[in-house]
């Protein structure tokens, strides 16, 4: 059972790893429009929650990706977050708006 503590202290983590994800996607993609949610409660007792990791949903809308396919504007995305995808997130749901 996680404490109030604990709880707080995985709020501030997962506030961390989306600054660093923010970073990261402006000064790649330089986007219109950013913005991601940290969905790690919902995903309590799953194996990346279990590992401390973190789940969020990215929305982002950027020009760099209007010539890109949308598998090909998720690798990119991937790609910038890669060192991130192996300490700190486990799931990210990505929705680029058009």
């Amino acid at each position: 059972m996680m404490t109030q503590n604990n709880s707080n202290s995985i709020n501030d983590i997962n506030l961390i790893r989306i600054n660093k994800m923010q970073e990261i996607l402006k000064k790649k993609f330089n986007p219109k429009h950013l913005e991601i949610i940290d969905n790690s409660a919902m995903h309590k007792g799953h194996a990346g929650a279990k590992s401390g990791k973190g789940h969020f949903e990215l929305f982002i809308k950027s020009d760099y990706f209007n010539e890109l396919s949308l598998i090909h504007s998720h690798r990119e995305i991937y790609q910038a977050l890669d060192n991130l995808m192996q300490t700190d997130i486990h799931a990210l749901q990505i929705h680029v708006i058009c």
